[in-house]
């Protein structure tokens, strides 16, 4: 059974990688191919193999087929999830009769640990009696680390320590739940070449831009940041790289086309020393790259410009009613509109210098306007 899983795990996992590398050559999206409907097939063949937790303990195929759950071909996605969810539920089903057996004195697994916990005995009443027959009396030297049998008079007289052994059942589950082990394609040392000098040169740009978010978060002032670094360890730089230049490709076309000022605004915030903050969710894919070419430029900006921009807002509308007009109220204006006298004016020299002022009137009640000279 376990070379079974084995072999057909290997042929899953070389058709996806195939699969993941013919995408990535050839800058296009998800499509059927040979390679895919290989990988399904493999996945379909482990889904329909009955296994058993041991043989999955032991092969530790669900860890190492894990990372197929984020395939970018959604068929290979989406039947590895349901893989993995299959097997959960072989695992649990398994545990539940090793539960009810247990429960039934069945063969479990059951460790027994004596606590020993001293208690001092003080001279024995002479008329108390000890029978020998069946019971064999331990009487420890706790100085010289020795151990010495009394008769029945001496421990009459004496006084002496009996070790008393308190018995302690702990039921250990027969199970063992394996580790989470981080599993793969292995990462990429530099980004795949399309053989265009332009996308090429985009995807070079986005290369470096992510291998500095490592470091940039591991030197971050905020402990919320810093604390993702394994998040973003595990994260391959240069194969996001191509995923984001690809669907850039296909919404904005060349890089000297007519979105080439499209392009430079990305690129430019990508690339920001002041802008970690864009280009780290990037990288963990928070952002997805089908959206990146449509993004503005407060979408981009980092965390501290968003806070600054809030502020300025909540700022601007806090005092927008100072640039107007001051106005005053009064009683003299009768509303047209609903015959109410609560309004409110103000006045601007609208004309020249020789002509009256014109007043401008609001109605408080149904906010009526109009005006007179």
């Amino acid at each position: 059974m376990e070379r079974e899983l084995l072999e057909a795990f290997e042929a899953a996992r070389k058709a996806a990688d195939a699969v993941g590398e013919a995408a990535a050559a050839a800058g296009a999206g998800e499509g059927e191919s040979p390679e895919a409907a290989r990988c399904v097939d493999a996945l379909r063949r482990l889904r329909g193999a009955r296994v058993t937790t041991a043989a999955l303990v032991s092969t530790q195929i669900g860890r190492r087929i894990r990372y197929l759950t984020k395939h970018p071909h959604s068929s290979i996605k989406t039947t590895a999830s349901d893989l993995l969810g299959h097997w959960k539920k072989v695992v649990i089903e398994e545990d539940k009769k090793n539960g009810a057996l247990q429960n039934g004195k069945s063969s479990s697994t059951v460790v027994k640990v004596e606590k020993v916990e001293p208690m001092k005995v003080e001279k024995a009443s002479p008329r108390a009696t000890v029978n020998n027959n069946n019971m064999d009396t331990r009487v420890v030297n706790h100085k010289g680390g020795k151990v010495e049998k009394f008769s029945n008079a001496e421990l009459r007289t004496q006084s002496i320590k009996v070790e008393k052994v308190q018995k302690v059942v702990h039921k250990v589950s027969s199970v063992e739940k394996p580790s989470p082990v981080q599993g793969g394609p292995p990462r990429l040392t530099s980004v795949v070449k399309c053989g265009d000098a332009s996308r090429d040169r985009i995807r070079a740009i986005l290369g470096d831009a992510f291998s500095r978010v490592s470091e940039e978060t591991r030197k971050d002032d905020r402990e919320e940041v810093r604390n993702i670094i394994e998040e973003v360890q595990a994260c391959d730089p240069f194969r996001i790289a191509v995923m984001v230049e690809c669907p850039l490709f296909q919404k904005l076309g060349n890089f000297n086309g007519p979105n080439k000022q499209r392009y430079r605004s990305l690129m430019f915030n990508l690339k920001d020393d002041h802008n970690t903050d864009f280009r780290r969710r990037v990288l963990l894919g928070q952002v997805q790259p089908e959206r990146i070419a449509d993004l503005t430029p407060t979408e981009m900006a980092s965390d501290t410009r968003k806070l600054e921009n809030k502020k300025i807002e909540e700022k601007a509308l806090f005092e927008c009613e100072r640039g107007g007009a001051p106005k005053a109220t009064t009683d003299q204006f009768k509303c047209g509109r609903c015959g109410q006298r609560k309004t409110t004016y103000y006045q601007l020299q609208t004309r020249s210098a020789d002509e009256p002022m014109t007043t401008f009137v609001t109605c408080v009640n149904c906010n009526n306007h109009w005006k007179f000279c």
